[in-house]
């Protein structure tokens, strides 16, 4: 992990935020973006991105517009085509997807949000391009968040997307657009004396298969005050939970903000943590009002995370993801008190709530656990194949 100093960093708070910088970015372009998103929906949002994509590239911006061929199966093709006749380069990570296989050719997903304007200005985060209202029964917005930045931390971001690229382009056996001419390759990026000390990190089915949670472990075994973790999806493995358990046995004071609603399986299979993780003294949140995207952390009112990646086996073992790790005093504290807003908020579960009212619930969770592990067991034997 290699931390630059001296970087402009900005918390972007849900989409209302996060669509006006980035229409802002896109407007001012001028040599090239890249845009890569885990899912792009023809709503509004989606719609008032595109219209912003397409007229840089009528100005003559290069855009390359890298889309996950499961998160985006429900976007319309002429959608596409439409972006395509603009001069948009668009390409479907791993197009081919098929809900009967377990391969991990298949299961492997680009589920990083990452964007990065003519190489000086990027965005990092875990918020889609969708509507933050796209929710069932339009109750209150998502809670998500996104990261503008500027600085040195730039060189590795730009890297990772361009390097993305080209390793899609090639799984698709399309032309290779390297843009050797781009000023994104060598802008040199400035340094604020006052700036933050911030890392980006990837997970990748290569060299950085374990970075984003080795991450998370050494931070966790070296926290001494407080830990708060709002994650839409905590399943994390045996390792993850050890760090996390051992922590609490050292009296540090830890917090989770967790997804409320059931949307998914993976929320069963969650549960079925709650009791050892409450029994360890583990203070547990559920955000209820509407659905919880966030994947970030604070730890130790220094250290913090932004990103792409849920603590859950598909984020940590198979997904290329994106977070930004931040080592600092007043950023730490702003992200903090945003958290803190959600959970004071949000529905506290206690131990003798759980034990005592949801055994149906704990046994269902129990079995989805389980059937979770066999998954992930026929996963790891099965044939693979990169990017």
């Amino acid at each position: 992990m290699h931390f630059t100093h001296g970087n402009k960093i900005k918390l972007l708070r849900n989409g209302l935020e996060y669509f006006a910088a980035l229409e802002d970015a896109i407007q001012n372009a001028k040599h090239d973006i890249y845009v890569q998103t885990y899912i792009y929906q023809a709503d509004a949002t989606g719609i008032r991105i595109g219209n912003a994509l397409k007229d840089a590239a009528t100005r003559g911006v290069i855009v390359n517009l890298l889309l996950d061929g499961y998160g985006c199966k429900d976007l319309p093709v002429t959608f596409r085509h439409e972006l395509q006749q603009y001069g948009i380069h668009v390409k479907l990570y791993r197009p081919n997807i098929s809900p009967w296989t377990l391969q991990k050719s298949r299961l492997r997903r680009m589920h990083r949000k990452v964007v990065t304007i003519d190489g000086v200005m990027g965005f990092v985060g875990g918020i889609n391009i969708i509507d933050d209202m796209d929710v069932p029964h339009h109750i209150a917005p998502r809670i998500d968040y996104a990261l503008q930045l500027e600085g040195p931390i730039l060189d590795s971001i730009v890297t990772s997307v361009q390097r993305l690229w080209r390793r899609a382009t090639l799984s698709l056996m399309q032309h290779i657009d390297l843009n050797f001419n781009n000023p994104s390759l060598s802008a040199k990026q400035p340094i604020n004396q006052h700036g933050i000390k911030a890392a980006f990190v990837v997970r990748d089915n290569l060299l950085h298969r374990r970075d984003i949670e080795n991450a998370y472990k050494s931070a966790m075994l070296q926290a001494t005050s407080e830990i708060t973790i709002a994650n839409a999806y905590f399943v994390p493995g045996r390792n993850f939970r050890q760090a996390l358990l051992s922590a609490a046995l050292r009296g540090v004071k830890i917090k989770l903000l967790l997804q409320g609603r059931q949307d998914d399986l993976l929320m069963f299979a969650m549960h079925a943590l709650y009791s050892q993780l409450l029994n360890a003294g583990i203070e547990i949140y559920e955000y209820r009002k509407s659905f919880m995207h966030s994947k970030v952390a604070v730890i130790d009112t220094h250290w913090a995370t932004v990103g792409s990646s849920n603590i859950d086996p598909f984020s940590l073992m198979l997904a290329y993801e994106a977070n930004v790790i931040i080592e600092d005093d007043d950023f730490a504290a702003t992200l903090k008190s945003d958290i803190e807003k959600s959970i004071s908020s949000a529905h506290h579960v206690t131990i003798e709530e759980w034990e005592n009212s949801n055994r149906l619930k704990r046994f269902f969770s129990w079995i989805v656990y389980g059937v979770l592990r066999v998954m992930l067991n026929v996963i790891s034997t099965s044939k693979t194949s990169h990017p």
